[in-house]
């Protein structure tokens, strides 16, 4: 299994208790539910889609990244 980070999370009760109502109804743990929903928010962030294709190649709030030959790319 790949090394996971671990890190303290304060978070309001009253979300806490959605996320584990949400993380029960999907057979999920707290924990588990957090990163689903943070992955899922991540990858729509960046265009990405579960077939894997993307839609954009980033964000419009990030630059593209820069090229190969340290020029911006198109």
């Amino acid at each position: 299994m790949a090394k996971k980070k671990a890190f303290a999370l304060r978070i309001d009760p009253d979300l806490f208790e959605d996320l584990r109502r949400l993380a029960d109804a999907e057979f999920r743990s707290v924990n588990g539910q957090i990163e689903y929903l943070l992955r899922e928010a991540v990858d729509r962030r960046f265009g990405r889609r579960k077939d894997g294709l993307d839609g954009r190649s980033q964000p419009d709030s990030m630059p593209p990244p820069a090229s190969d030959d340290g020029e911006e790319a198109d």
